[in-house]
Parts: C-alpha cells; sequence; structure tokens
C-alpha cells in the first residue's frame, strides 16, 4: 500500500493549489482596471469579472456632428481594458497551470 501515501500526498497538494488558485481569483475580481482613448477623452473602468463599471467620458468629445467617432473612443478604451483584465487574468491562473498535463484545469 505505499502507492496509497504518495496519492494522499498529491490530493492533499491539488486541495492546497486549488485553495490559493480560487483565493487568486477572488483577488483578480476584486482589481480594477482603467483604460483610456483618445488622450483620455474617454476612460473606461472594469472589474476582474470583466464587467465594466464606469464610462467617463469629456464634455468637449461630445459632438453631434461626430457620434461616429466617440463611439470609436468607447470601442477602443473598453476593448483595451478587457484586454488588460484578460492578461492579468492569464498571468494571475496561469502560474497554476503551468506544467500540468493539458485538460487538468
Amino acid at each position: 500500500m505505499r502507492g496509497g501515501g504518495n496519492m494522499n500526498n498529491m490530493m492533499k497538494q491539488m486541495q492546497k493549489m486549488q485553495k490559493k488558485m480560487m483565493q487568486a481569483q477572488e483577488e483578480l475580481h476584486e482589481m480594477t482596471f482603467e483604460a483610456t482613448a483618445g488622450g483620455g477623452a474617454v476612460k473606461v473602468i472594469a472589474n476582474g469579472k470583466k464587467e465594466i463599471t464606469d464610462v467617463v467620458i469629456q464634455e468637449e468629445v461630445v459632438d453631434p456632428d461626430d457620434v461616429e467617432m466617440l463611439q470609436d473612443l468607447i470601442i477602443s478604451a473598453t476593448n483595451e481594458v478587457l484586454k488588460q483584465v484578460d492578461d492579468k487574468s492569464n498571468q494571475t491562473m496561469g502560474q497554476f497551470t503551468k506544467g500540468l498535463p493539458g485538460g487538468m484545469f
């Protein structure tokens, strides 16, 4: 029954790793990310859950004759803030999956 002890140790290690992963994910979800476009004319803020929590638009960029530019700035800032969340998520959670065989997580 020597193999049983190794299996128990392996299960304990996996439980520890799972707990650390959950803690890291919770911390990530509580983080705030911010991106701007148009030299700060549009700012989009998101949390680590990829939820947009705020959009700030400088008054001078609101031009009824050029709504397309404002839309483009909002899209640009939103895409950038979501990319930041993805990058941080991959960086944070990647430390747990590094070296594991594919499909384990």
